[in-house]
């Protein structure tokens, strides 16, 4: 049976935006103000007191123009937004939800009054949790500004995304599918994945997209490919026990004597207080005395002579023979030369 819905559809021209999102007008809103009302609070930390004390009147206005309220409390240290008569829009409070958990993370007021567009949302990644270890945590949170923050602008501009890192958090504001790729790179950077592999990736996408031709091919081929080069190496325990050697026996090994039973059988558990304490400290002594007396024998070994080879000493012995027998021989000429002369 033939559809009845293939039909023509006169108003559907090519020059149509079809995934074009209006503005909502109050003239949208036919049934008028809201029966009930919508409020969300969010506490903010004290170093944000000045300046959101400062800056409440420029978002007070901001807010106006959709009809929502907005509250301060400096004692408590929060924030709410709720409904009014005048709010027309029911997507409008989550934004000014939005609004006050990036106030409260320390995001500009006039960069935060942005996500109260339909175009814009936001996302407030957690990234404490990710590494355990304190000092790498700072580490990989570095990372992600990079020097003079030239990582973290590139990032902005190639996922066309607001990013601001402070504290234990990221948060991010811009369209979905950049928020999307600013919380990937993140994540990945927090695991240890230098951000400039993806930043080398998104602008060579960047060029691609301008290519018509390519628009349905795989881009694959053109992606760069990364491969781990250090293998991580698997812990080796410091003994290895040999299990093969050991003759298996059904009966399980003998219990090991516990410290009560050890200093029953030394005689120290029937001791006193006083006897247990003189016993340790003469133990302690013990120990000192021993570790100083090797100490000192080794201070001691710098001063000893180094020993003399047996070769050495048979060639001095054989030098001072040799010296004595030449003595003896200029003796000898001498006195034949005195005995010669007295007979002429």
């Amino acid at each position: 049976m033939p559809s009845d819905f293939n039909k023509d559809k006169p108003w559907d021209t090519d020059d149509i935006e079809k995934w074009k999102v209006e503005p909502f007008t109050p003239s949208d809103n036919p049934a008028g103000p809201f029966t009930e009302e919508s409020r969300f609070s969010t506490l903010f930390p004290k170093y944000r007191e000045a300046y959101l004390k400062g800056s409440w009147k420029f978002i007070t206005s901001a807010l106006a123009k959709y009809g929502i309220g907005c509250e301060l409390d400096l004692t408590e240290g929060s924030m709410t937004v709720f409904t009014t008569l005048k709010t027309y829009d029911p997507a409008a409070i989550l934004n000014a939800r939005d609004l006050i958990k990036l106030l409260a993370r320390s995001v500009p007021a006039p960069q935060a009054v942005k996500i109260l567009e339909d175009d814009v949302s936001m996302d407030i990644i957690k990234i404490r949790n990710l590494v355990g270890n304190k000092e790498r945590f700072v580490k990989r949170r570095q990372r992600i500004l990079g020097p003079n923050g030239s990582t973290l602008k590139a990032l902005e501009l190639l996922t066309e995304t607001y990013i601001l890192v402070q504290g234990n958090t990221v948060a991010t504001m811009g369209g979905y599918k950049g928020l999307k790729t600013a919380r990937r790179i993140i994540e990945d950077t927090m695991a240890n994945i230098h951000p400039i592999y993806a930043i080398k990736e998104l602008m060579i996408k960047k060029e691609l997209e301008k290519d018509p031709e390519l628009k349905d091919q795989s881009w694959d081929r053109f992606l760069p490919n990364f491969k781990k080069r250090t293998m991580s190496k698997r812990r080796m325990p410091h003994k290895v026990t040999d299990k093969s050697k050991k003759v298996y026996t059904p009966f399980p090994p003998p219990q090991e004597k516990s410290k009560i039973d050890l200093q029953i059988e030394s005689g120290e558990y029937f001791l006193g207080k006083q006897a247990k304490e003189r016993k340790t400290r003469e133990d302690r002594e013990t120990k000192m005395k021993e570790k100083m007396e090797a100490k000192r024998k080794e201070r001691m070994s710098e001063y000893v002579p180094p020993a003399e080879d047996a070769d050495s000493e048979k060639k001095k012995k054989k030098r001072k023979r040799d010296g004595e027998e030449k003595e003896k021989k200029k003796k000898k000429r001498k006195s034949d030369v005195e005995v010669n002369g007295s007979a002429d």
